[in-house]
Parts: C-alpha cells; structure tokens; sequence
C-alpha cells in the first residue's frame, strides 16, 4: 500500500485509548486524523497521546475531515446505530465488542455494509491471543487429534469494578470473545446450554455457556468479574492428547503499561501438553494484534478479505442470543443453521 488509510477513532475509553489508538497509530498502513469524542478530560488525554489528531464531536465531522474508516469504541448499546450511520457516511467500519446486541440488529448491519459495497469487520483481536494462537497452531497441527472438548475461561477478581454497563454485561463482553474463539476453532454449533447470575447492578455476571458444535465437539467458556480462584485460561483435549495454559495473553497488560513492543510470553507462562502419559512444556505463539489493523486497511483498499469477516459477527450473536434465552429459562436451545 502507498497511500495509507485515513481514520477516526470513535470513542476513547479503555477500549479506543489502549486496544485502538496504541495499534492504529503502530501501523504504517493507517493514519489516525481524528477522535470523537466530547468529554474536555477525554480531548485533553487524545491531544496528549496522539498528537496531530484533531478532536471532533461527530461522524459526519470524520467525514468532513475525508476519512475513510472508523474504529467503534464506544458503550454497547451505541454500537449499531454508530456502525450504521458510518455506513451511511460511506466509511468503512471496526466495530468493537458486542459488535450488537442481538443477531437481529448485527443482521441489519452486514447487510447494509454489503448493500453500500464497504468494509466491515468485527473487532475481534482475541482471535491474535498468544494463547488461542498457540491452541489453533496445536489443532491444526493435529498434536491433539481431533479435538472433542475445550475449556476456555475469561476469570478475573474486580467484583467492585464490573462487569461495567459499557459492555452490556458480561455474556456480551467476554462471552462475544468467547464465543467466537469457540466458533472459529470448532465450527458451527447445534445447542446451547447457559447459566449466569445476576449482580446488584442488574448486569449478568459469573457467566457459564455448554456449546455442542455439529462436529460433535464441546466447548465450555465460563466469564466472570468475581471470580477469586480463576482456572486455566485454556484447557484443550482431543484423541491424542490434551493443552493447558493457565496465564493469558499479555498483550491488554502490555499495551496498558505502555510498552513498545507486545505479543511475546515469558517461558514460565508458557502451556503444556500431555499425551501418551508425559507433559512437556510447549511454547507460546506470539501474539498478534498489530496485524488487524493491517489487513482491514489493505481490505479497504481491495487488497484481500477483512481480518474478521462480518458474517462471522452474525453467528456469534446467534449463539450469544440463544445463551441469553438458555439462562433465562433453563432450557437447552437449539441453533437452526444460518
């Protein structure tokens, strides 16, 4: 690419400032022009930490300013009128997590996206986690056969701090990682079994989903912001053998110190494999989120498929929707094929 993609950040939060900003600005294809945002503390931090980007109040202000594509970062429950209206400004979109809140609106916004001929992608970075990219590096290496569980947990102790209303509760905000890892490992899935709990706030928390995929594969994905003793990040079997890490990818820790590099795991948090009765340590891919931005930009430019395609968000709020109904009654819903 010669001429790098002019963008706008919409929001800066936690979010746009660390997982957006940091990896827009490290990425020769992109080039940062603009944030919106409105809060004064919020204008000050962007002047400070990314200079020669204006601040803006508005996305058809991006678009005054010609820009191209938008990063969404933003509470959950703006993401798909924001996704929408950037469309409509003829920009193509990043959209965060929850990229919707139900399948129905992420329906719409894929559809308008393909209507209008622009780019359209889920902000699912976790799919460049040290750790899922070590477990697809042992799958696809068939290390572990095929693969008829996986465990995979997002646990962390900050009951005072969340789950924060921004991101909908947490079925939506670790749960939409979650599923998708499990979706994009193991296919398609058939039925859904879910658990949650309620907190104070009326967010649900201490999240527990059972996805049977049509493989007949299992995935088991717990979330949770009370969780004391949190498990392995991973814990993945298959006919041959079995994977566990227990830390997660460093990369959020790193971007948030403010590091200039990120993506590599220290040898002591690195995984195991067991099989035919011995464990040995195996090694962690590094991560990988500073190619998102790099392909969505080439993308945009017609040079191949966005890192995440946008059907992709489609069946993870199928899952997520029959997992909120699974939770509500009990029951075990069963998935219709899209």
């Amino acid at each position: 690419m010669t001429t790098p993609v002019r963008f706008g950040l919409v929001g800066y939060g936690f979010g746009g400032r660390y997982f957006h900003a940091p990896l827009l600005r490290a990425a020769p294809e992109c080039d940062l022009v603009a944030v919106v945002t409105s809060a004064p503390e919020r204008r000050a931090l962007v002047e400070r930490e990314v200079p020669g980007a204006a601040t803006v109040s508005s996305l058809g202000e991006l678009a005054g300013l010609g820009v191209e594509a938008v990063a969404i970062s933003t509470p959950a429950d703006t993401h798909s009128a924001l996704t929408e209206e950037a469309l409509g400004l003829g920009m193509a979109v990043v959209c965060d997590k929850p990229f919707a809140l139900d399948a129905a609106a992420a329906r719409a916004s894929v559809e308008l996206a393909a209507r209008l001929g622009l780019v359209l992608s889920p902000y699912q970075n976790r799919r460049e986690d040290s750790d899922f990219r070590t477990v697809r590096a042992l799958v696809d290496d068939g290390v572990l056969g095929t693969v008829t569980r996986l465990e995979s947990r997002f646990e962390r102790y900050a009951p005072q701090d969340g789950p924060g209303r921004s991101g909908g509760g947490t079925l939506l905000d670790f749960g939409s990682h979650l599923v998708d890892q499990a979706l994009f490992l193991l296919g398609p899935v058939r039925a859904v079994y879910a658990e949650w709990r309620e907190r104070g706030s009326g967010l649900d928390d201490d999240v527990f989903l059972a996805l049977t995929h049509e493989s007949g594969a299992r995935s088991h994905l717990w979330g949770s912001w009370s969780q004391s003793a949190p498990g392995p990040r991973w814990r993945v079997t298959g006919t041959a053998g079995t994977y566990v890490v227990a830390a997660g990818d460093s990369q959020e820790e790193q971007l948030v110190s403010g590091a200039e590099t990120w993506g590599v795991e220290p040898e002591e948090n690195h995984g195991t494999v067991y099989a035919d009765g011995t464990a040995r340590s195996h090694p962690t891919e590094r991560g990988r989120w500073d190619t998102f931005y790099p392909r969505f930009a080439a993308a945009v430019r017609g040079e191949g498929e966005p890192p995440v395609h946008p059907a992709d968000a489609i069946a993870t709020a199928i899952v997520l929707d029959a997992a909120r109904t699974s939770a509500t009654t009990g029951a075990i819903v069963e998935v219709k094929p899209r």
